[in-house]
């Protein structure tokens, strides 16, 4: 059987959440709790390791460690800067039995087994797998540089008031459509042979933001596989009411 580390990096700011959303409530439980119980179900998951912020970490880890450690997740800290660093300080904690790594994003919680198991069959083949899903909207490229702002306010509540009142509105000019039949999003997680992913981070993984990019610098073959698209980042707040549904919906099934 496979024996799969899972690395989950959970050391950023969530600036545009505008707040610790990790800790927020998903159902009853912190979103970081949901997503780590969600891997805990799986046989293949023998290891999951948390990265968390390495300046505040006594604190994080006091607030998640009890019930994360009854996972049987432990925490590391992670990097003060970029992603990337997080998923290299995990590295060096993954178990010397562990047969492929995984990278997911602390805040997908909701994982469905069959996403899992595709990743996972996969995996057992290839060396570098990551779940994708289609674009299905018209893709436009544009030139933030020369975006010009619309917004007219009231000039005669603006000398009262004395600022702008107007919202600010910028529109861009589209440069081109941009054709989608070979394009995908990226998701989590994404699952590497455990000598694969170490290899590829020892050279460094700057100006990346996700793990695949980083294998494919050190010149490996990334393979995508069908991803799902309720396997949501929760990155500002409505995505969290959305992952409440989402999850509600999965415990119906």
């Amino acid at each position: 059987m496979m024996f799969v580390s899972v690395i989950l990096p959970a050391a950023g700011a969530s600036t545009r959440f505008g707040g610790d959303k990790l800790a927020r409530d998903l159902g009853g439980r912190p979103l970081l709790v949901r997503t780590v119980e969600a891997l805990s179900r799986r046989a293949e998951v023998r290891q999951i390791i948390v990265a968390g912020p390495p300046d505040s970490f006594e604190t994080f880890a006091a607030r998640f460690g009890p019930v994360l450690g009854f996972h049987g997740a432990e925490l590391v800290q992670g990097g003060r800067e970029d992603r990337w660093q997080s998923v290299s300080l995990a590295l060096a904690h993954v178990s010397p039995d562990a047969t492929h790594v995984a990278v997911h994003d602390a805040a997908r919680p909701c994982l469905s087994d069959g996403l899992l198991d595709r990743v996972f069959e996969a995996a057992a083949s290839l060396e570098a797998v990551v779940p994708c899903v289609e674009v299905t909207s018209t893709v436009k490229e544009i030139d933030p540089a020369a975006a010009a702002d619309v917004a007219e306010g009231d000039a005669l509540v603006d000398s009262i008031l004395g600022g702008e009142t107007a919202p600010v509105l910028e529109a861009a000019p589209v440069v081109r459509t941009v054709p989608r039949d070979t394009l995908r999003l990226a998701q989590t997680p994404q699952v590497f042979a455990r000598d694969v992913l170490v290899s590829a981070y020892a050279r460094g993984g700057e100006g990346t933001t996700d793990d695949a990019s980083v294998v494919q610098q050190s010149g490996r073959v990334v393979h995508a596989v069908p991803g799902d698209p309720l396997n949501i980042k929760v990155t500002r707040p409505d995505d969290l009411r959305l992952a409440a549904a989402i999850l509600r919906d999965m415990a119906s099934v």
